[in-house]
């Protein structure tokens, strides 16, 4: 048997009083979802194991059947993999966002979701102005950018930008976790400060502040860790080919460690506005030839959350069901092998928050003779009835395996 694994990023959410007391996934009309809830096994799944914060690079390495605590260095050492930046043995590599400060807050994590064209013209100008022989930026996708500080100690705290939009930026800086890691973070802070002078004045910003649009006017570096050291997914589960379809460096660069091939899909933004056709058609073509494993990635619905609409988290659950699971389904019935598929979020991003959360999040098993249960609903309420109740992550692979 072939498997698939879609997942919907911070698909999961709280009951919004708007909505009638009812979830996105409530309210959305989804019955691609709900031919899976009901034909299929239902459940629960804590992704985010104690200790840890709910950031997608620890539940989506636990949806893979990683243990965190073994082998989590971080998550701008998981997108370098993505972008091809190698993390030499004495290097610290974090995750390094443009975002937007205004009066001294944090009015975004996105920078208004700026261009890849527009971001690459300043993060050349960071290199160019604050780059050195210790000090290194990378250009990624969009607002996620990588910064490698070579002899850099990773026990530095850094909040996510994502957890405290409206926060002084004064409140949200690096603090050093140890004396030793003091010279890496006044680095950062100093790096912080000094990019605020740079973009500020960049053309690129005084264009988007002349039409209306949020400056990218400062870098947040978080997320530091050292090169990971994985095991294949071949080693751990014996599979003996799998591949990654996602827009986002931290998805495909755990693909890659993890030994699977990484399909791009031409018009896969991150955003409501993907290419949800273009990563069915590759899912698909990937299951029709010699893979075993898919693990087909959809952003949207997280930076939904993250801005806080409710109708456009409704609208991006709505188009992974239309556009991704329902053409999915049909397909997979007429394959000649078997292909079970699981359908799942990584985490909550609740929109009255903004952020992420801890909180289970419904999962469903479906393969053509799999005894079902009693759920007939995909949805954060219905799953905490499946038959497979409330599970770890680590659980999550060896179920789906074996289903």
């Amino acid at each position: 048997m072939k498997h698939i694994i879609i997942l919907g990023d911070g698909m999961a959410d709280d009951p919004i009083v708007a909505l009638d007391g009812q979830t996105p996934l409530q309210y959305a009309v989804t019955p691609g979802f709900d031919f899976l809830a009901k034909h299929g096994v239902n459940g629960t799944l804590c992704t985010v194991p104690g200790g840890f914060s709910p950031g997608s690079e620890i539940a989506n390495l636990g949806v893979l059947g990683y243990d965190v605590n073994k082998v989590y260095e971080g998550r701008g050492s998981l997108e370098a993999a993505s972008m091809g930046v190698d993390i030499a043995d004495d290097e610290v590599a974090m995750r390094c966002n443009l975002i937007c400060v205004e009066n001294g807050k944090i009015k975004n994590h996105s920078a208004g979701h700026i261009s890849t064209e527009e971001a690459s013209e300043l993060i050349e100008a960071l290199q160019k102005e604050l780059g050195s022989d210790t000090v290194s930026f990378h250009c990624g996708v969009s607002y996620r950018h990588l910064l490698k500080i070579r002899g850099g100690r990773k026990d530095v705290q850094c909040t996510p930008p994502h957890d405290v939009p409206g926060v002084d930026i004064d409140g949200a800086l690096p603090k050093a976790l140890s004396e030793n890691a003091q010279p890496t973070c006044d680095l950062l802070v100093d790096l912080i400060r000094r990019s605020y002078d740079i973009l500020m004045i960049h053309p690129v910003n005084r264009r988007r502040m002349e039409i209306g649009k949020a400056p990218a006017n400062m870098i947040w570096p978080w997320s530091l860790g050292y090169r990971p050291s994985m095991l294949p997914l071949s080693d751990l589960y014996g599979i003996k080919k799998g591949a990654v379809i996602s827009a986002v460096d931290l998805i495909k660069g755990i693909g890659r460690y993890a030994g699977l091939d990484v399909i791009e899909v031409e018009g896969a933004t991150g955003l409501y506005d993907t290419n949800y056709e273009g990563k069915a058609e590759a899912a698909i073509e990937a299951l029709r030839g010699d893979y075993d494993l898919v693990f087909l990635h959809v952003e949207a619905s997280d930076e939904a959350g993250h801005e806080g609409d409710v109708d456009l988290k409704i609208r991006t659950i709505e188009y992974l069901d239309k556009r991704i699971v329902q053409p999915i389904i049909n397909a997979v019935k007429d394959m000649e092998e078997p292909v079970a598929i699981a359908l799942l979020p990584d985490h909550p991003t609740p929109c009255h928050l903004k952020t992420h959360t801890s909180n289970p999040v419904p999962f469903v098993i479906w393969h053509a003779g799999i005894e079902p249960d009693s759920v007939v609903f995909f949805d954060e309420q219905s799953a905490c009835h499946g038959a497979y109740g409330y599970r770890t992550v680590l659980e999550f692979m060896p179920l789906l395996l074996n289903s």
